[in-house]
């Protein structure tokens, strides 16, 4: 466990006393970097420059050339170097060989040595926490079991950040005290991505994905009607294999052929087996959308209209270029659903899910302009057509831009929103908003003060003067704040729930 009273060398624990408002604890716990964390990827030799020009067959070449001896010593080198350092890493050499054994020739018999040397000529090593580990969230575990009285076991989401600023989502756990004491488990050794399985996806979305106003596409309103509502890829394939011949010619069909697979792409299942910890399980981009990094999950416990508690978090998609609000679902933290949103209230980032629905409709906090909040409900929780402006007074240290932290948090005054505003100098501030249980388009009261702005020791970092959370946990009348500061680390704070509120009221 780490404490803030005892930390391993791996996770430097500060004891600093400093707080940006006497209603604020800061913990003295900081969660670093740590360069050591690495997975094993695939390594497409030549597919990262410019030109993009595999240079696959030719390292096949080579390996194919070695005597069996050879074979068998480099493979040996190898596992003596990397398999202290992985689980289970033969088993992803043979899975990158069978991605690459095209480029070898048909009636070539390899053997098990051969095929693994080719699949490590194709795997690499990445250090997920390279660059920073940072932008928490935290909700309540779904083990509760084998604690004392008063105690919450948490599960924090983080951004971690590598090579070239490329973002996963990494997890951490620990447990909450009675009294606010906060402990944190120190991660497994190992981190691995999970396994994309096949999912189904919704024709309404699909709807959604592809429709433009006063275009009508004669490809897509056909599977708009032969699709059922929930459909796989194989049904899929089978209704474009269905098409007209002379559908097939439409100047626009292959267009929305590409514009269908990218949906499908951008959905999907990732899996991890049960025997290892959820620190050991990284969210490694898997879409098109992702593939430059999944930044700042916004996780929350939510429960359904059937009683199931399934864990959602939105999250910001990049793929080098442009920025998406997708969904990640879960309810066991082992096996991961991720899909599209689609609307104008859902913006490019920023979105924070309510944890129940309210009047029977879903409702998140939008900031789809960048930089204001506002209320926007949905009927599926998929589409999220418009949203209202929460009518915030304006306060000196948030005239940049504001947003939220994370999802409300119920209280039995109203949903506790917490809030980072930016001001002069860039410097990014935390705050909270109070807003009405029956009505959250009503805000009740606002920090006119910042809760939260980077100590002396918290400025300097990757990006200077920043402070964000996406998401605190209430346990009892304790407000859990984790934050990364710098963009580099986390640390962690706590309030008082009552009093923070009585604050907002003006009481």
């Amino acid at each position: 466990m780490t404490t803030a009273e005892s930390v391993p060398a791996r996770t430097r624990a500060v004891a600093r006393g400093i707080a940006t408002d006497e209603l604020v604890t800061r913990k003295g716990l900081r969660l670093n970097r740590d360069p050591r964390r690495v997975i094993a990827k695939l390594f497409m030799p030549g597919s990262q420059g410019p030109e993009m020009n595999s240079r696959a067959a030719g390292v096949v070449r080579r390996v194919l050339a070695l005597s069996e001896e050879e074979v068998e010593a480099a493979y040996e080198r190898t596992l003596e170097g990397f398999s202290t350092r992985h689980r289970n890493l033969e088993e992803t050499f043979i899975e990158n060989f069978r991605t690459i054994e095209h480029r070898v020739a048909h009636g070539v018999e390899l053997s098990h040595s051969r095929r693994c040397l080719i699949g490590a000529h194709f795997t690499q090593e990445y250090a997920i926490e390279g660059a920073a580990l940072t932008n928490p969230s935290m909700v309540a575990h779904p083990d509760q079991s084998g604690l004392a009285d008063g105690e919450l076991r948490f599960l924090m989401s983080a951004r971690a950040i590598g090579e070239g600023h490329l973002s996963c989502v990494e997890f951490r756990t620990g447990v909450i005290g009675p009294n606010g004491e906060l402990r944190v488990d120190e991660p497994s050794p190992y981190a691995h991505v999970g396994r994309v399985k096949a999912t189904r996806y919704q024709r309404s979305m699909l709807r959604a994905a592809l429709a433009v106003p006063a275009d009508d596409d004669e490809v897509l309103a056909y599977l708009l009607h032969h699709l059922p509502e929930e459909f796989t890829d194989a049904q899929l394939e089978a209704r474009l294999g269905e098409l007209h011949p002379q559908l097939l010619v439409l100047e626009k069909t292959y267009n929305t052929f590409a514009r269908i697979h990218w949906f499908v792409a951008c959905h999907y299942r990732l899996e991890f087996a049960g025997d290892e910890g959820v620190s050991e399980r990284a969210l490694w981009p898997e879409s098109p959308t992702e593939r430059r990094g999944m930044e700042d999950a916004r996780f929350v416990r939510c429960t359904d209209d059937d009683g199931q508690v399934i864990y959602r978090a939105t999250y910001t998609a990049y793929n080098g270029s442009e920025t998406a609000t997708q969904l990640i679902e879960t309810t066991d933290f082992r096996s991961f659903q991720m899909a599209q949103l689609f609307g104008h209230a859902v913006g490019d980032k920023g979105l924070a899910l309510f944890p129940r629905k309210i009047g029977g409709r879903h409702v998140a906090l939008s900031r789809w302009d960048r930089e204001s909040n506002s209320l926007a409900v949905s009927d599926n929780g998929r589409v999220w057509p418009d949203s209202q402006e929460l009518e915030v007074p304006p306060h000196p240290w948030a005239l940049t831009q504001v947003g939220n932290c994370g999802s409300p948090i119920e209280t039995e005054a109203g949903w506790l929103v917490l809030t980072h505003g930016v001001g002069a100098m860039r410097v990014y501030a935390l705050g909270a908003v109070l807003l009405d249980l029956e009505d959250p388009t009503r805000v009740l009261g606002s920090s006119t003060e910042p809760l939260l702005i980077a100590s002396p020791d918290e400025r300097d970092g990757y990006v200077p003067n920043v402070v964000y959370s996406c998401g605190g946990l209430k346990h009892d009348d304790t407000l859990v704040i984790p934050y990364g500061f710098g963009d580099m680390g986390i640390e962690f704070a706590t309030v008082s729930v009552s009093r923070l509120v009585e604050r907002l009221l003006g009481k």
